[in-house]
C-alpha cells in the first residue's frame, strides 16, 4: 500500500469524533423527548377525565365487526356545488369509502356543512340503465334501473328510503315511498354524472331529514328485465350508526388546546369526534434547508414510528397502535418523525373512562420544534462542520503524503539513474533537508560516492597493475633467456621451459589488461571519418564466416545505406569482442546473427547468439571492467572484453546494452546516424 493510501486511512480516525458527537445529540434528542412524552402523558390523563364529564355525546359501543361498515361524516369548510364532482369538497383523495362491487369498485363519503349533508358515490358500471317510470325507480318490476339508495332510520323507529335514479345524465329528481307509490322529495338537491365506465352521484339533504343510523346501497343492473345486483356500505339488514363529530366535544376542545398543539378525541370504536389545534407550522429554524445535508441528519436521527402517522387518518377513524391501546384501557405513548423538516412529533394516548366503561381516547400531539430546534440546529452545524474539517484534513495529508512521496520518488529516480549513467558523484535530491529524508539522501549519496570511488579503482586496476608488473616480468624474463645459454641437465631445461611459457601467458595476460587503457587513449585521439556502416559489416561478417568455421554467421540489414562517423577499425575492433563472445557461449554449428536497422534516427547494430541466458542480477554490470560470466575453468577470460566494447561505443556517442531473448542472448549497440547529426 503506497503512502499516500495509509495516511488517507488515517485520516478515516477524525471520524470518531463527529460519530462520538452525532450519539450525544441522539441521546439528547431521546432524552429530551422523553421527557416531552411523559409532560404530555400528564396533560392528556387530566383532558381526558374532564372530557369524560360529557358521556352523553359518546356513541354506545358497537359489537365487534360492525364499526368498520359505519360512514364517518365528513366537515366542510364550505359549501360544494352539486354537479356530480367531488373536487370542491376539498377532502383528502383517500377519505372515501370502497366497497367492491359486481363490475368494480364503488366508492362513497358524506360530509356536512352548515346544517346539511352531503352524498358522492363513485359507480363503476359499464352499461348504464336508466329509469322510465316510477316502478324501475322502486324496483318492483318487471323492468329495472340503475339507482343508489339513502337509508336512514332511528331505532327503532322505522327506515327511510331516499331513491336517486335518472332518465338521462345531469340534475335528478329523488323520490321516497309513499302511500300511492313513489314521492318526490323536493328538499334534496341532487345531480347525476355519466364518465367513462360508470357514473357518479351527488346530493345535498337537509340535515333534519335523516336519522342516527345512514347507510348508501347501490342497485346496479346490465339489463333492464334483469333484477339489480345490490351493493351497500353495510352488510347486515340495517345500517350501522352514522359516526359524526361532536359539536360540543370541539367547543371543549378548543379551550383546552395549546399553540403548537393537536387534541382528538375518539369513540370507543376509533371514530374521530372532535379535533381541535394544530401543530407548529414548518419551521425553517427547526430544519436546516434540503440537499445533501438533510439527507445525512435523517441518516443519523432515530426514525419514528414507521407504521404510523400523526396526521388524524383521512377514513376518520384513528387504529394507530397507541390509540387501539387507549381505547383497550391502557395509556401509550408514541412519536413520529415529520417527512417535511424532520421535526419530532411526540403523541400521547389516554383513554376516556366512564367508571369500568371506556367512551372513547384522548390523543395529545405536541411538536418538539420548541424543545428540539437547537439539536437539529446543532446537529446540522456539526455536520456541516463535520464534512467541511474532514475534507480539509484528507487534503492536507494526500497533498502532505503526495509531496512526500515525490521525494522519495525523485530521490530513488536519482539513485537509479546515478547506477545505471555512472554518475555516482552526483548530489541527489532533497541533500540539503533537515528532516530524515534529507538524512536518507545524505546517506545515499555517501554510499554511492564509495561506490564510485571503487568502481573508478577497479576501471584503473587493470593499467595499474600492468604497469607496475611490467619491470619484474622483465626481469624474469630477461633471467630464463639468460639461463637458457647457461648448461643445464635435462630436469632443469625442463622447468626453464615451463618458467618460460608462463612468463610468456603473464605477458599476453598484462596485455589485455592494457588493452582497456589503450582504446581509451585512442578514442581521446582518433581522427572521425565518415564511411558507410553497411559495407564494413558485410566485409567484417565475410571474414567472420571464414575465422570461425564451425559457426554460422547471417547479416541482416533493412537498409540501403548506413552512413556513420568515426573509427571504422575501432567499430570492428568493439564487433570482435561481441563476435568472440558470441563465439564462446554458442555451439558448434549455431547460427550467430548480426543485424542492422534504422531505429529513431539511430544505427541499431545487433548480434544474436544461441545459448544460457544472462543472470538478472548481472545483466547491469555486465560492461563493466573485470566483471565476467564464464566458468571458473576459463580463467584466461578477465572480464575486459566487453568493457573495452563499451569504451568504443561510448567512444562513438552511442550506447550498448545486453538482454535475453527466446532461446539466446542479443546485444543491441545504438550508433548515431551521420545525417541525423
Amino acid at each position: 500500500m503506497t503512502l499516500k493510501r495509509q495516511l488517507l486511512l488515517v485520516s478515516l480516525l477524525a471520524l470518531m469524533l463527529p460519530w462520538s458527537g452525532c450519539e450525544f445529540i441522539r441521546e439528547t434528542e431521546s432524552a429530551l423527548r422523553a421527557g416531552q412524552q411523559q409532560m404530555l402523558a400528564g396533560a392528556a390523563r387530566a383532558q381526558a377525565n374532564y372530557m369524560a364529564e360529557y358521556v352523553e355525546e359518546y356513541p354506545d359501543r358497537i359489537r365487534d365487526g360492525l364499526p368498520a361498515e359505519q360512514l364517518f361524516l365528513h366537515t366542510l369548510i364550505q359549501p360544494p356545488q352539486i354537479d356530480g364532482y367531488i373536487d370542491d369538497w376539498l377532502l383528502h383523495p383517500a377519505s372515501l369509502r370502497t366497497v367492491r362491487g359486481t363490475q368494480g369498485p364503488v366508492r362513497m363519503a358524506m360530509a356536512s356543512h352548515d346544517q346539511m349533508v352531503y352524498i358522492y358515490i363513485d359507480v363503476s358500471d359499464r352499461n348504464v340503465i336508466y329509469a322510465t317510470d316510477h316502478a324501475m325507480i322502486l324496483d318492483d318490476g318487471p323492468r329495472y334501473a340503475d339507482r343508489v339508495t339513502l337509508v336512514s332510520s332511528s331505532p327503532p323507529y322505522l327506515e327511510e328510503h331516499f331513491f336517486f335514479a335518472a332518465e338521462a345524465p345531469g340534475a335528478l329528481v329523488s323520490y321516497r315511498p309513499g302511500r300511492y307509490g313513489p314521492e318526490p322529495e323536493p328538499a334534496i338537491s341532487a345531480h347525476w354524472q355519466d364518465v367513462p365506465g360508470g357514473y357518479r352521484v351527488e346530493a345535498r339533504i337537509p340535515a333534519a331529514l335523516l336519522g342516527t343510523n345512514v347507510g348508501l346501497v347501490v342497485n346496479n343492473t346490465n339489463d333492464a328485465t334483469q333484477r339489480a345486483a345490490r351493493i351497500a356500505s353495510y352488510s347486515g339488514q340495517t345500517p350501522g350508526p352514522l359516526a359524526k363529530p361532536s359539536t360540543e366535544l370541539r367547543r371543549i376542545a378548543d379551550t383546552l388546546v395549546l399553540p403548537g398543539m393537536r387534541i382528538l378525541v375518539t369513540d370507543a370504536s376509533g371514530w374521530r369526534l372532535a379535533v381541535a389545534g394544530t401543530l407548529s407550522e414548518k419551521n425553517t429554524d427547526a430544519s436546516f434547508g434540503n440537499g445533501w445535508s438533510e439527507r445525512i441528519y435523517d441518516l443519523l436521527v432515530e426514525d419514528g414510528e414507521a407504521a404510523a402517522s400523526a396526521e388524524p387518518n383521512p377514513v376518520g377513524r384513528e387504529l394507530e397502535p397507541y390509540v387501539s391501546a387507549a381505547l383497550d384501557g391502557r395509556e401509550m405513548a408514541s412519536w413520529f418523525r415529520g417527512e417535511e423538516n424532520g421535526r419530532a412529533i411526540v403523541a400521547v394516548a389516554a383513554p376516556i373512562r366512564d367508571g369500568d366503561e371506556v367512551l372513547g381516547a384522548l390523543i395529545l400531539q405536541h411538536g418538539t420544534d420548541a424543545i428540539l430546534s437547537s439539536t437539529n440546529k446543532g446537529l446540522a452545524r456539526l455536520i456541516n462542520l463535520t464534512i467541511v474539517a474532514t475534507l480539509l484534513v484528507a487534503t492536507a495529508l494526500i497533498g502532505y503524503a503526495s509531496w512526500l512521496s515525490r521525494r522519495i520518488r525523485h530521490l530513488s529516480v536519482a539513485a537509479e539513474d546515478a547506477l545505471e549513467n555512472e554518475t555516482l558523484h552526483a548530489a541527489l535530491p532533497s541533500a540539503l533537508a533537515e528532516d530524515e529524508i534529507g538524512d536518507l539522501s545524505r546517506s545515499f549519496s555517501h554510499v554511492l560516492q564509495q561506490l564510485g570511488d571503487y568502481n573508478a579503482y577497479l576501471r584503473t586496476l587493470a593499467s595499474k597493475l600492468s604497469h607496475e608488473l611490467r619491470t619484474p616480468l622483465a626481469i624474469v624474463t630477461s633471467s630464463l633467456e639468460n639461463l637458457e645459454h647457461e648448461p643445464l641437465n635435462e630436469s632443469s631445461a625442463g622447468y626453464t621451459a615451463r618458467a618460460r611459457e608462463g612468463a610468456d601467458r603473464l605477458r599476453n595476460i598484462l596485455s589485455a589488461m592494457s588493452e582497456a587503457s589503450r582504446v581509451e587513449e585512442l578514442m581521446q585521439h582518433v581522427e572521425p571519418e565518415a564511411f558507410d556502416l553497411t559495407v564494413v559489416l558485410q566485409s567484417t561478417v565475410g571474414a567472420y564466416r571464414d575465422v570461425y568455421k564451425e559457426r554460422q554467421f547471417e547479416f541482416e540489414c533493412s537498409i540501403g545505406s548506413a552512413p556513420a562517423s568515426g573509427s571504422p577499425e575501432m567499430l570492428i575492433q568493439m564487433l570482435d569482442k561481441l563476435v568472440d563472445n558470441a563465439v564462446d557461449f554458442s555451439a558448434e554449428e549455431d547460427v550467430i546473427t548480426v543485424g542492422l536497422a534504422d531505429q529513431d534516427d539511430d544505427l541499431l547494430l545487433t548480434v544474436t547468439n544461441p545459448g544460457p541466458a544472462l543472470p538478472e542480477h548481472m545483466r547491469t554490470q555486465l560492461f563493466d571492467s573485470m566483471v565476467s560470466v564464464r566458468s571458473s575453468e576459463n580463467s584466461r577470460h578477465l572480464g575486459l572484453g566487453l568493457y573495452v566494447a563499451k569504451l568504443i561505443v561510448e567512444g562513438h556517442g552511442g550506447s550498448i546494452a545486453a538482454d535475453n531473448v527466446d532461446g539466446g542472448v542479443r546485444f543491441e549497440v545504438r550508433l548515431p546516424r551521420q545525417d541525423a547529426r
